[in-house]
């Protein structure tokens, strides 16, 4: 193939590229800019944990204008990824800040590549995520990995667990136990599960139930509102006084004889079934960057609790066993004693 045509069909393949980053960088712009950030500036990933933010609206941007703006910056910012990891040093402050804004942009996409493998239920491959997310920033892969699952656990109560570590596969999982009845219903694609997990968390902390009021307060201290969008759970109050309650995972209810009427919530029956105490605990503690026993009273009561579940799984298995062995008895002698 002559020089000049093989140059042609290499350009057009890079702006091809282009074209399919800057749409991605896009989707995660939209993701950013949802809850009040732009990834060229302050990413909502940018720290060691996610934080959570009061939506706002950005006016006179253009998501056109940014994506191509930012798709430079991650451009440029690759390179000198490379070359740091090549033993260059960084010339500037600014190309740390520029450096580091390219990290947290890939911490955006691979967050945004994640939920959508949530979403249709697919395995995760780490050669998917280096292909398709990380590219050129393959020697980071670990951080943006462990920044990324870390917000989707905090955020939208999704674990990201290693199931092959020969070929590096991942699964996705919630932490409710959706395969308590074998369904996951089409409301539950959407995740839900990390506001779900605060308000149990509340419940759990505050009793058997807990006041509406008190509910919102903690909702509201991460930026969590009544009354406003949110970028990651929708409409926040219907979501809980619905949505959750429609599931089964929240019971909302009148408190008795108040004038005027208060509400509270309790755990409903799926929330029973499908988490437990200790999970609840744990992804709490997550968020305060310490462990369940950092929360002596409500550790020593959620380990009594795992205890309970321990002995009812147990009396449950020996209940089918023991059922289990009658019909094996029975037949057998059925077959000795023919009629």
């Amino acid at each position: 193939m002559p020089r000049g045509q093989k140059s042609k069909l290499r350009a057009r393949e890079k702006r091809r590229q282009a074209r399919g980053e800057t749409q991605a960088l896009k989707d995660a712009e939209a993701t950013a800019a949802a809850a009040g950030e732009s990834p060229s500036t302050a990413c909502p990933l940018s720290g060691g944990r996610p934080a959570a933010a009061t939506p706002r609206h950005p006016q006179g941007t253009s998501s056109s204008t940014s994506a191509d703006a930012a798709l430079s910056c991650t451009d440029d910012s690759d390179e000198g990824a490379r070359s740091q990891d090549e033993g260059s040093p960084r010339s500037s402050n600014g190309a740390e800040v520029s450096y580091r804004d390219a990290l947290n942009k890939k911490v955006v996409l691979l967050v945004h590549f994640l939920l959508q493998k949530y979403q249709k239920r697919e395995p995760v491959r780490k050669a998917d995520m280096l292909k398709l997310v990380i590219k050129k920033y393959k020697y980071h892969f670990n951080e943006i990995l462990k920044r990324a699952s870390e917000h989707m656990e905090l955020a939208f109560g999704i674990d990201l667990k290693e199931v092959d570590p020969i070929r590096h596969c991942y699964a996705l999982v919630s932490k409710l136990d959706l395969t308590v009845d074998g369904t996951m219903h089409e409301e539950e694609n959407i995740p839900k599960t990390g506001i779900l997990m605060i308000v149990l968390g509340v419940i759990f902390m505050k009793g058997k139930c807990a006041p509406e009021e008190q509910v919102w307060e903690v909702l509201n201290m991460m930026g969590v509102y009544a009354d406003r969008k949110h970028f990651i759970y929708g409409e926040p109050r219907k979501v809980i006084t619905q949505d959750l309650v429609k599931l089964k995972y929240l019971e909302y209810r009148q408190v008795a004889n108040s004038d005027p009427p208060r509400y509270e919530f309790l755990w409903g029956p799926r929330a029973h079934a499908e988490t437990s105490k200790m999970r609840v605990l744990e992804f709490l503690a997550k968020i305060h960057d310490t462990v369940p026993s950092a929360f002596p009273s409500w550790y020593e009561e959620a380990l009594k609790d795992e205890e309970e579940r321990a002995r009812a799984r147990a009396t449950a298995r020996a209940r089918t066993a023991a059922m289990a062995s009658a019909r094996s008895r029975a037949l057998t002698s059925s077959f000795s004693h023919p009629k």
